[in-house]
Formats: structure tokens, sequence, C-alpha cells
């Protein structure tokens, strides 16, 4: 289940199923990924306080590129080019990755206490990134999936994501049994990006799964999205630091 609450003075978005660790999806109310100019000092502002907010000696966010690339952080290696998901196994700082309609995902092992985000737009989800991260934890961490927990965050809904045939293909030969993902109507095709992750992501052995109910478009009062909004550059942030 999610709810909203308060970081910083600002209106977050957090999932029960992760009470136990430091996570939240940001508002419109709290940038902390921007290219608008006006807005840049605030990104800033605010990404130094969520350090001392959680006490971290560093925010580690990496270049997104819709790949299906997945890499642990490190509290030595700060530059991250082409990774769509990031690992953390430390507990002196944190991760945070962007989104403006594509599907956020945050894992977490509960028993290990070891987790990731990973970026899951329509290219990352036919490379079944969210499977990759999966594996790529009992890799990094020994993980059992039995123990990681998952939330998937507000994202472009069904009904909102139309997309062209090939990447409906594409979408379609990402999940080996869950057929429901799709819809398809008068020469229309319709993706659902978020229960694509969690047919991934039940896949790779993850029972335990949160969905938020928001879509970035329906929602566009509470979340940036990409589609409603021209393509602008203010993006909403998942943020994740462990205990």
């Amino acid at each position: 289940m999610f709810y909203f609450d308060n970081v910083l003075g600002n209106e977050v978005l957090k999932s029960t199923l992760l009470d136990n660790v430091n996570h939240f999806f940001t508002t419109r109310k709290f940038i902390l990924k921007t290219k608008e100019e006006a807005l840049l000092k605030t990104a800033l502002e605010n990404q130094e306080l969520l350090k001392k907010e959680f006490n971290l000696t560093s925010l580690i966010h990496p270049n997104q590129t819709h790949t299906s690339n997945i890499k642990k952080a490190t509290a030595k290696e700060t530059d991250y080019a082409d990774t769509d998901g990031l690992l953390i196994e430390e507990k002196n700082f944190g991760i945070f990755l962007n989104f403006a309609d594509c599907i956020p995902v945050i894992l977490y092992d509960k028993k290990k206490n070891k987790g990731g985000i990973v970026h899951a737009g329509w290219r990352g989800c036919a490379k079944r990134i969210s499977y990759k991260a999966v594996i790529k934890m009992k890799e990094e961490f020994n993980s059992n999936p039995d123990d990681i927990l998952a939330s998937i965050g507000p994202g472009i809904c069904f009904s909102c994501f139309e997309t062209y045939f090939e990447a409906y293909t594409e979408l379609k030969n990402s999940v080996n049994k869950d057929k429901n993902c799709f819809f398809e109507k008068n020469g229309k095709y319709f993706a659902d990006l978020k229960k694509i992750n969690e047919a991934q992501l039940k896949e790779a052995g993850v029972n335990l799964i949160d969905i938020a109910p928001y879509c970035t478009v329906c929602n566009n009062d509470k979340f940036f999205s990409y589609r409603k909004e021209n393509k602008t550059t203010n993006r909403m942030s998942v943020f994740l630091a462990l205990n």
C-alpha cells in the first residue's frame, strides 16, 4: 500500500512494504533532477539537504539512457554511464534515479539489507530490466528472491500508454506467461508497463510486490509527465538509502 508522507517539508510517496528502509518517490513538490535553469539551484540544494537528513557522504545517480544495464554502486565511483539500474549494499551513501512516465522499481532484500532501483521505460521493460535486476542481486548479494520486496512506483498507466506496433511486439515478447498486460483495438496498441514489470519480477521469483495506483499522466497534478507536459525536463526521483 502506498501513502503520502513528508520529507524535509516536501510531499513524497512511500510504500508500506518498504517501511524498514529509507525510501521515497518524489512528487512535483520536491525536485532533485531538472534541466530548467530556474530550478537547478533548488534541485542541487535539495540533494545536499537529503545528504544531511540521512547522514550520507554522497548521493549517486547514473546517466540513464533506457538500457537494461545494472551496476552495483560503490562509494569510490561516481560516474555510471549508460546505466538504468543501481544496486546498493553500503550504508554511507544513497542512490536516486529519475523518471517522468517511465516505471520506477525499488527492490529490497529484507534479510540481507541490500537493495536497488531500476528505471523501466518501455525499452527497459522490453529488455527485461526488472528480471535482470533480481538476477543481479542473486549474483552480487546471494539474495533469495523470496526475501526481495518490490515496490513499483508511479508511472504511465495502461490507458495512457499507446505505443506503436514494433514496441508493442517487443513488450509482448518480454513476458513469458502473463499476456493480460496488452490490448489492441482499432489499430491502436496499449501496454501496461507496471504489470509487465510485475510479471517479470514474478518470473524471477519475487512474490511480494506493491504497485502504486498513480499514473503520471492522469495524476499530473502530483507527478511530472514527459508526455503530458510536452517533453518536460523536470523529473520525479526515487531515493533509497540503507539503514
